[in-house]
């Protein structure tokens, strides 16, 4: 129990260390690629991502979704990849290999559809190296270029909002 402490103080230092390091570079490249973390616990309307990506011209083979659950569940079935906390080590260190390859694709757009406040899936934002990160409000307003205020359950809403952004931007045509 004690050791579970220090590896959570030590990734959250290592949290702090991404996000005060973190240089924001925004351009108006178009968006190509786009990457989708959700926390399956919240959302998992898959079909409405696809949706999302389809709005703003993503192909569907430049699409990545990762999804993230706090306990691991076998039940998850529909989703190719979904990560848990034992895929995380200490100092920030990742353990799944299909996640470190998720973290070092470049894509023009990281999405983070998540509210909860959970370590974890803060340490995948703020390690993935997009180039520009799109949020829902969190409590450490580092993580995101761009942070939508909406609720999980209004997506429609956070689709528009994001199109209407990435168009005033001029990342999509």
């Amino acid at each position: 129990m004690i050791l579970k402490g220090f590896k959570e103080k030590s990734n959250k230092k290592y949290l702090n260390k991404l996000l005060t390091e973190r240089k924001v570079n925004v351009n108006a490249d178009k968006v190509i690629s786009l990457g989708i973390i959700l926390n399956i616990d919240e959302i998992n309307d898959f079909e409405s991502l696809r949706e999302l990506a389809d709005h703003i011209k993503v192909r569907p083979n430049k699409l990545k979704i990762i999804a993230f659950s706090s306990s691991k569940k076998d039940d998850i079935h529909s989703w190719d990849e979904c990560y848990n906390p034992k895929d995380f080590g200490w100092n920030g260190a990742i353990k799944n290999m299909e996640l470190k390859a998720f973290l070092e694709t470049e894509f023009d757009v990281l999405i983070s559809y998540y509210q909860k406040e959970i370590l974890e899936l803060k340490l995948i934002t703020a390690e993935s190296i997009a180039k520009f990160k799109i949020g829902i409000l969190q409590s450490d307003e580092r993580l995101n270029d761009l942070i939508i205020k909406t609720n999980l359950k209004q997506f429609s809403l956070f689709k528009e909002e994001v199109f209407k952004y990435l168009t005033i931007f001029k990342k999509i045509k």
